[in-house]
């Protein structure tokens, strides 16, 4: 049964009846917790229709409700604002089609195409929190928009060359010493990050040096010979010198595999990568045609640059005046590539920090300004910095928070907190390391997804690990605990049917809100996927997981004598563990059979 469909039906059905005429457009929201009810008719729209003031029609509608609907039970007005107590029958009909549907929370595919870019870093150093972040919110938005039926695309553009490549390189051709993965017992990719903090030492050494000589600071910054080199190796590999370009991909391929095991520990996934060395060619293709048809204008240096002082924007450097080109460059040369790629998509996401909200604007203006109809289909996903108690787990580097130590430190202490409160008994070590590394990501994941992405936040590793509270252990301790509570019942014999539920007249009130917030899950994912905020989800399986302990604490299920009611417990019980379940993991947080 499609409660809200009905509902919806019978109001419009009771428009018609009391004011002679049709409505359409009716505003239904969550019954205000103050107020006893589920679902909430807002009637100050309704009055033009009504001839009536707001208290008045929303009384008229709700007495009609109540004897002719078979849906309402009873409600009361609050100002303009029907609040109405579904019956007790209609929601065990709701549940019963909940516990038939066995997809419940997966949609039928739609036919629709977004494509979703996350992760997206430089080959220069290993991922951080920051992008523990960036992963992990936008995975989670492709599989809430998987689950509600679209054909997802997953991708990332690998920031594979550019100044910031070219400083690794040039630092590891100066105090390398052939060092290599292998030699040094490093990862790739912590091993390049390690001389790219090594350009950035000798690079203010050389500066200094510079200043302290006579030279101006900015002139320094210039003429570092650490810097020449960096900026000589930019101009090489564009210019598809043999050596550099071997260097290149040597160094970057130690990355790839770096972060290729971050990713399988993150848990995500990507379908098409797209490289910058790739892109920027299409990129700088297109800027120069842009120049041709007057978007763009050229400097005296050479130089290209768009105008946008007329948007409300700035000037800003297309290519730079040696022919090389910026961020931007390969940026456009990306957007149009994937709108070739795969042209049936409706939407392109981007998971970019909110620092970059101002590139992002004028990407889609430039977008548009070359002729791109689908540059309205692009939104920036911005999210704010994560922030960790001061002092705790600092990189190697001392300036970051590296993610494979952070995942690492999270397993940890989840292995470290479950061996002290007992719960490995008669585990393996296996099985302890397997149960640990779940709960521990699925700490990390929860905390730094129920934050809503624009917000900035503070991570603090210690509350996120806790059993109880707003955290991911919280919520797979309860996902166990229904599975323990099945297995008993299992055991006992008890197996309810669908035709067996029917038989249970009415609810306690903890079951009525818990039937209430599972059926709304579509309902929550939808809203997730509009507002681009895995937090709607992670916030929803925190309250179902409350709702369901609530009714765990107040009901006793197995000394219920009434068979009917205790096949619907174990039934409902089902029901929360699967939606539990299912909610985890669009937000890519597994849930353990026992804990």
């Amino acid at each position: 049964m499609n409660l809200d469909l009905a509902l919806r039906t019978s109001i419009q059905q009771a428009v018609t009846a009391l004011f002679n005429q049709q409505v359409e457009q009716l505003q239904i929201q969550p019954t205000n917790q103050e107020f006893e009810g589920s679902h909430t008719l807002v009637c100050f729209p309704l009055t033009k229709i009504s001839k009536k003031g707001p208290e008045q029609t929303a009384t008229a509608i709700g007495e009609y409700l109540v004897v002719n609907s078979g849906i309402v039970s009873r409600f009361n007005v609050v100002k303009g604002f029907l609040n109405l107590v579904i019956a007790d029958k209609v929601w065990v009909e709701v549940f019963q089609s909940i516990f038939a549907n066995k997809n419940f929370g997966l949609l039928e595919k739609n036919g629709r195409e977004v494509m979703v870019e996350y992760s997206s870093p430089n080959t220069n150093k290993p991922l951080h929190l920051g992008h523990l972040r960036n992963n992990f919110l936008g995975y989670s938005v492709a599989e809430i928009y998987n689950a509600l039926g679209f054909t997802v695309h997953k991708v990332q553009i690998i920031n594979d060359r550019g100044i910031h490549i070219c400083k690794s390189m040039a630092a590891w051709k100066l105090y390398g010493n052939g060092e290599t993965p292998q030699s040094s017992g490093l990862k790739g990719d912590k091993l390049v990050g390690k001389y790219y903090v090594e350009f950035d030492k000798n690079y203010k050494a050389q500066m200094k040096e510079l200043v302290e000589k006579g030279m101006s600071e900015a002139e320094a910054e210039k003429k570092a010979p650490i810097m020449l080199l960096a900026v000589e190796m930019l101009q090489k590999w564009e210019a598809k010198d043999e050596a550099t370009v071997q260097l290149w991909k040597a160094m970057n391929g130690w990355v790839y595999d770096g972060f290729e095991s971050t990713y399988k520990r993150m848990g995500v996934d990507f379908e098409k990568l797209y490289y910058e060395s790739n892109t920027y060619l299409l990129g700088k293709e297109e800027v120069l045609r842009g120049v041709e048809s007057g978007v763009f204008f050229k400097k005296e240096d050479g130089s290209v640059w768009v105008d946008l002082t007329s948007d409300g924007l700035d000037q800003k450097v297309l290519l730079r005046g040696d022919g090389t080109s910026v961020y931007m460059t390969q940026d456009i040369g990306t957007a149009i590539l994937r709108f070739r790629d795969f042209p049936k998509i409706e939407g392109q996401v981007y998971t970019v920090g909110n620092e970059q909200e101002y590139h992002f604007k004028v990407l889609f203006l430039i977008l548009k300004k070359l002729g791109y109809k689908w540059a309205e289909k692009c939104y920036h996903l911005s999210y704010g910095m994560v922030d960790l108690p001061s002092g705790k787990m600092k990189s190697r580097e001392g300036t970051v928070v590296d993610a494979d130590d952070l995942m690492q430190e999270m397993a940890d202490d989840a292995e470290k907190q479950t061996r002290e409160i007992g719960k490995t008994e008669g585990a393996t070590d296996a099985e302890i390391k397997d149960l640990s590394e779940m709960i521990g990501l699925g700490a990390l994941k929860f905390f730094l997804l129920k934050v809503d992405p624009k917000k900035r936040m503070l991570f603090d590793p210690n509350e996120s690990i806790q059993l109880q509270g707003h955290t991911g252990p919280f919520i797979q301790y309860t996902h166990a605990r229904i599975r323990a509570i099945i297995r008993k019942a299992e055991s006992m014999g008890v197996k309810p049917t669908k035709s067996e539920l029917t038989q249970v007249t009415s609810l306690e009130p903890a079951e009525r809100e818990v039937v209430f917030m599972v059926n709304n899950y579509i309902n929550k994912l939808s809203e997730a996927a509009r507002d681009y905020s895995p937090a709607v989800v992670a916030n929803f399986a925190f309250d179902l997981a409350k709702g369901y302990n609530h009714f765990y604490q107040s009901i006793p299920i197995f000394n219920e004598t009434d068979q009917a009611k205790l096949k619907f417990r174990i039934a409902f019980s089902q029901v929360v563990a699967d939606v539990l379940k299912k909610s985890m993991r669009v937000l890519g947080i597994q849930v353990p059979e026992k804990m």
